[in-house]
C-alpha cells in the first residue's frame, strides 16, 4: 500500500472509530452506563492520525501543516490527545459523547474534495522556528477546543438543573459542575501557554510570507489573555466562563481562513 493510499486510509478508518465513539457515548448516556468502549475508539482514532500525520509529513519533509485539511487533522488530533490526557477522570462516555463529534465535523471536512491537496509538494528549505509555530500553536488551539467542549457539557448541566431534568441520563452522567469549571480553567491555561511558545516562535522565524497570520494569532493569545486574567482577577460565573471559552474558541478559528 503506497503512502497516499494509507494516508486516505487512516483518515478514514479514525473517522470511523470517532463517529463510533460519539454513537456509543450517546447509547451509554442513554441507558445510564458507563464505559471504557468511548475511550478505546478514542484512543485507536489518536492511533490512526499518528499514521496518516506521519505518512503526510514523510510526502511533504515536514510537519503536515501546510494546507487547511492537514490543519483540520493536526486539530482533531490535538483535541483527541487532550480528551485522552484530561477527559479520563470524568465521565469517559459522556467526555467522548461531546468530543468526539467536533473531530468527526474537523476530519469529514478534511476529507471533503479541494481540502486537502491530493499530492502534496515536498517543502524545501524548512525553517524549524515555522514548523515549531504552526505545531505548537495547533496544539494550543486543541486545548482551546476541549475547553469549549467541557464548556458545552457545563451549559448542558445548567440547563439540567434549571429545567430539573434530574431523572435523564444525560445529567446522572455528568460530572459535577466544579469538576467541568475546573477543567475549563485548566486548559484555558495550557492552551494559552502553548499558544505564548508558540506566539514566540513564530517572531523567530523568517516572514517572507507577511505577517498577517502571526498578527492574527497575536490576537487570539490577547483575547485569552483578557479573559484569564478577568476570571482570576474578579472571578466569572460559571456560565460566562463557558459562554466565554465557548464563543472565543469559535471565532479564533478564523485565523485559518489565513491559510
Amino acid at each position: 500500500m503506497n503512502g497516499r493510499v494509507m494516508e486516505k486510509w487512516m483518515l478514514l478508518i479514525s473517522t470511523l472509530l470517532a463517529l463510533g465513539g460519539a454513537i456509543w457515548g450517546g447509547v451509554s448516556v442513554h441507558r445510564g452506563l458507563r464505559t471504557y468502549w468511548t475511550l478505546a475508539l478514542m484512543a485507536g482514532a489518536f492511533v490512526a492520525q499518528l499514521v496518516f500525520m506521519e505518512q503526510r509529513g514523510q510526502m511533504r519533509g515536514a510537519c503536515p501543516l501546510r494546507d487547511l485539511g492537514e490543519i483540520l487533522v493536526f486539530l482533531a488530533w490535538s483535541l483527541t490527545g487532550f480528551y485522552l490526557l484530561v477527559g479520563r477522570p470524568y465521565r469517559l462516555s459522556l467526555v467522548g459523547l461531546f468530543t468526539a463529534p467536533v473531530v468527526v465535523v474537523f476530519q469529514i471536512i478534511a476529507l471533503s474534495p479541494g481540502v486537502m491537496e491530493v499530492a502534496p509538494q515536498r517543502s524545501l528549505g524548512v525553517d524549524a522556528w515555522r514548523e515549531a509555530h504552526s505545531a505548537v500553536s495547533v496544539l494550543a488551539y486543541g486545548a482551546f477546543a476541549l475547553a469549549a467542549v467541557t464548556g458545552v457539557m457545563f451549559l448542558v448541566l445548567d440547563h439540567q438543573l434549571k429545567e430539573h431534568h434530574l431523572q435523564s441520563g444525560l445529567f446522572r452522567n455528568l460530572p459535577p459542575a466544579r469538576e467541568l469549571l475546573a477543567a475549563v480553567r485548566r486548559l484555558l491555561l495550557i492552551g494559552f501557554i502553548l499558544l505564548t511558545v508558540g506566539i514566540i516562535a513564530g517572531l523567530l522565524m523568517s516572514h517572507r510570507g507577511g505577517w498577517s497570520h502571526l498578527i492574527t494569532a497575536v490576537a487570539v493569545w490577547v483575547c485569552y489573555g483578557l479573559l484569564l486574567i478577568v476570571q482570576l482577577t474578579w472571578g466569572m460565573t460559571g456560565r460566562r466562563l463557558s459562554l466565554a471559552a465557548v464563543v472565543l474558541f469559535l471565532l479564533s478559528l478564523g485565523v485559518f481562513a489565513l491559510v
